[in-house]
């Protein structure tokens, strides 16, 4: 089977459910840009692999899933995706990591290592998303889940660039916020 199906040529692509829409639809953004999310774990995992980053590339190719489908399908398609205990998960992960830190006393800048910086990527990526994803939501309500768990999302990886900071043993006082 050849990857290129020439569908897409003309500027349209088909959400799950076979409706084509134009590739520059909200929808392809958000999905899109969750993808940019993904492809930048995947460089985080590169680095400084954290056991949990592979749970959230599956958990975001689900969100992008839900997204690319329609709304009277997802149900069908998407009846095991619970965006709530996404969130829960991703809560747990921050504290059993917070946990280990000094409390925070500045903020940091997205500097020190390969990992922390691609760490921070991370964060903004997801912050992105939600900006985008917001959007989505206020027109449809069962998107509206998934907006905690990219925002919980991006916590969790501003929580992890300071856990990097302790791993690889770099001094985080040459990273804060100066006068």
């Amino acid at each position: 089977m050849k990857i290129y199906t020439k569908k897409g040529d003309q500027g349209y692509t088909s959400l799950v459910g076979g409706t084509r829409v134009p590739k520059n639809n909200p929808l392809l953004h958000v999905y899109g840009t969750l993808d940019e999310l993904n492809s930048f774990i995947g460089v985080l995992i590169a680095y400084q692999n954290y056991p949990f980053l592979t749970k959230i590339q599956q958990d975001l190719f689900k969100i992008g899933g839900l997204i690319a489908t329609e709304p009277e399908l997802r149900e069908r398609h998407w009846k095991g995706l619970d965006p709530k205990v996404m969130t829960q998960q991703v809560e747990e992960e921050i504290d059993q990591i917070s946990a280990q830190l000094e409390p925070l006393r500045s903020f940091i800048l997205p500097q020190g290592s390969h990992a922390i910086a691609y760490a921070h990527v991370c964060r903004t990526i997801c912050r992105r998303t939600e900006r985008e994803l917001i959007q989505l939501a206020q027109e449809d309500q069962q998107l509206q889940l998934s907006c905690s768990y990219i925002n919980r999302l991006s916590d969790f990886f501003y929580i992890l660039a300071r856990y990097f900071h302790k791993i690889e043993n770099i001094d985080v006082t040459n990273c804060i916020l100066g006068d």
